[in-house]
């Protein structure tokens, strides 16, 4: 049988499927219920107005619209942090600038890497070196 500590509580745990103990799923569903509940009945809430209502984590909100247990289509007022720069947004990981940002620093890294392999003249060439016949 495979132990581990619960990373919520710190308790020893037999592991399962969702790397949590017993009481913590339980916890977590009743945390659940709670926003599913009071988002029923409050149409326009902010995701910081969830929060302190029903006394859940932004970050556990968060998880829970990322895993598709709560659904913001029909709440357009609620938005949760990027995780790079914490600007609400309302889809995926990263707000449209910071993903910009990374995509340009990937570009420009890739780039450098590509320019350092062709001037040592070892795994890239040009189309001079494809017009040669030694």
């Amino acid at each position: 049988m495979n132990l581990d500590n619960c990373p919520r509580c710190g308790k020893l745990y037999a592991k399962n499927f969702k790397n949590l103990c017993g009481n913590c799923i339980a916890d977590i569903e009743k945390e659940y219920d709670k926003c599913r509940t009071y988002l029923r009945e409050h149409k326009g809430t902010h995701i910081q107005e969830l929060s302190d209502a029903t006394e859940v984590s932004i970050r556990q909100i968060t998880k829970f619209i990322k895993e598709g247990r709560i659904s913001i289509e029909d709440h357009p007022e609620m938005m949760y942090p990027c995780e790079v720069c914490g600007i609400m947004i309302r889809e995926g990981n990263m707000c449209e600038s910071c993903r910009a940002r990374l995509t340009r620093d990937l570009t420009a890294a890739s780039r450098k890497i590509a320019g350092e392999e062709n001037a040592e003249g070892t795994t890239t060439y040009g189309a001079i070196n494809k017009l040669r016949k030694d």
